[in-house]
């Protein structure tokens, strides 16, 4: 899942993106409020971490903006002001939960997973397709019943493309859920890890639609 962290303390950043790495996220980390309100126009993002005092835009603006316009990410705070009127008008503008300065990582990923569960849509955060069974939460996929080993770009291929079996999904918008801003992309990286998808799973799991895309083979 791609994450959006705004957040402009630089100490922090990088240790909130060293976390959610290693946790098989995707992550882009915007410094400022602007930034950040243009990302989100993007609609590319699973959930916001924002922090409220942001420069140029503060968080509180960016959050109001959101909801103004009806955007349905959810939305984590990460802010050092601790008052019980600073949490309760977070809240009441349409945030989904409140993490207060410092905080442990382990805790962060705890409460990411339960907001994105919270709005994972399909049952118990697994989907089935054919042989295939694909846990969006435990991050793990099962063929035939037995776990198969998936790198993280492997299982978000297959996730971007199993939650809508039906269509056609261009390579941009694999790449669009793989990889953050900052990663390099070679031109045939796509389709090096479908080819080892289809190893892993069969040959005609996954269809190449020349020139437009990829989708699930049966469909």
């Amino acid at each position: 899942m791609r994450i959006l962290l705004a957040e402009d303390d630089v100490m922090i950043g990088e240790s909130i993106c060293r976390a959610l790495k290693l946790n098989n996220f995707t992550v882009d980390w915007t410094r400022d409020g602007v930034a950040t309100d243009l990302a989100l126009n993007q609609k590319i993002h699973s959930l916001l971490l924002l922090d409220l005092g942001l420069p140029r835009m503060n968080g509180m603006d960016i959050l109001k903006s959101l909801r103004v316009r009806s955007d349905p990410v959810p939305v984590l705070i990460l802010t050092a002001r601790d008052a019980v009127e600073d949490r309760i008008g977070g809240l009441n503008e349409g945030a989904d939960d409140y993490l207060v300065k410092p905080f442990h990582l382990d805790e962060l990923i705890a409460r990411m997973h339960a907001l994105l569960r919270r709005n994972t849509v399909v049952s118990d955060s697994e989907i089935i397709y054919g042989d295939i069974a694909l846990n969006v939460l435990k991050h793990e996929v099962y063929f035939k019943g037995n776990l198969i080993e998936l790198t993280p770009r492997e299982f978000g291929i297959l996730y971007a493309l199993i939650e809508n079996p039906g269509n056609i999904v261009s390579r941009e918008k694999i790449e669009e859920r793989l990889y953050g801003w900052g990663d390099e992309i070679q031109s045939n990286t796509v389709g090096v890890y479908i080819h080892h998808l289809r190893k892993k799973l069969g040959e005609n799991i996954i269809r190449n639609i020349r020139g437009v895309g990829y989708k699930m083979g049966n469909e």
